[in-house]
């Protein structure tokens, strides 16, 4: 019979690409991955892997295997789901990724009362960015992901996740205290076109949101500076290098040499999502993670 532990390995090495991608997905080691592939390979008398320069990838056996099995893994998940909810139990071990602001402003203070609340529940959290974080959920490598989606820029999910709104969050245009905007209640991109930006890299959705604001002025936002977390942002900014759009979740205290700004025309807000797949609607674990990110 195809070992369930081992065929969820092997989904994995495809999600990842290579070994050692899944046994860190996973929290196993790259040795017992290998291991629970070479049972299947045992198992099914076929090869499943190949090797593909350094790393590896499906053989025909093996997607046949990962592309039916995962069926199979589905209604495992829903069975499960629905014993749990029939026992009214909060329990298990739930994967759960988060992006960075959103780790610290909803899941820090969310957690920690959660787990007093409920003793058999058991939480790890990964920080990944948005697209990374509905792949890796959709892939089963994580349970639960919490997403936030930018005005009009799409996060796309697949059909066999679901969402649930859990808060919304504004952005406000940070300056340097001695800026000519500095003492204004709030401005607009046409106020800003001028001003050399700190913003998040190319492609991320923050920075598509940016660009985005920019529609109807004739002009690109002009980016000086680049940096991933927000902290950087204030700091750049303090030292009046530039200008940035920075949420309000999760925002560190403001330093003395730098000053909030409301934006309008549009407003830059986002809508903060849990997303996991369908198959464990019915879990309790999984509505109380989600009941407790709402309510924090």
């Amino acid at each position: 019979m195809i070992d369930l532990a081992a065929l969820t390995s092997l989904r994995a090495v495809d999600t990842c690409g290579s070994v050692v991608g899944a046994a860190d997905s996973l929290g196993f080691t790259p040795s017992a991955v290998s291991q629970q592939v070479k049972r299947l390979e045992k198992q099914t008398g076929v090869a499943l892997l190949e090797r593909v320069g350094r790393g590896v990838m499906l053989t025909a056996h093996g997607r046949r295997l990962v592309d039916d099995g995962a069926r199979l893994l589905t209604e495992l998940e829903e069975i499960e789901s629905g014993l749990q909810r029939d026992a009214a139990r909060v329990t298990g071990r739930l994967r759960v990724a988060a992006f960075s602001t959103a780790m610290r402003g909803l899941v820090a203070g969310a957690v920690r009362d959660l787990l007093d609340q409920h003793p058999e529940l058991s939480l790890t959290l990964t920080e990944r960015e948005p697209w990374d974080t509905v792949d890796l959920v959709a892939a089963g490598q994580q349970d639960l992901g919490i997403v936030h989606q930018w005005g009009d820029v799409p996060l796309h999910l697949p059909d066999h996740l679901v969402s649930v709104t859990i808060a919304r969050d504004v952005a406000d245009v940070v300056v340097p205290r001695g800026h000519r905007l500095a003492g204004r209640t709030r401005v607009s991109p046409r106020d800003l076109v001028d001003e050399p930006w700190v913003a998040t890299p190319e492609g991320s959705i923050c920075r598509q949101w940016l660009l985005r604001m920019y529609d109807g002025t004739g002009r690109a936002p002009r980016i000086a500076h680049v940096a991933m977390e927000f902290d950087s942002h204030l700091a750049l900014v303090g030292a009046g290098l530039g200008i940035a759009l920075v949420p309000r979740l999760g925002r560190s205290a403001l330093p003395p040499d730098v000053v909030a700004v409301a934006a309008h025309r549009p407003v830059p807000s986002r809508e903060i999502t849990v997303v996991h797949r369908a198959s464990m609607a019915e879990s309790p674990a999984v509505r109380a993670v989600v009941e407790a990110l709402r309510t924090n």
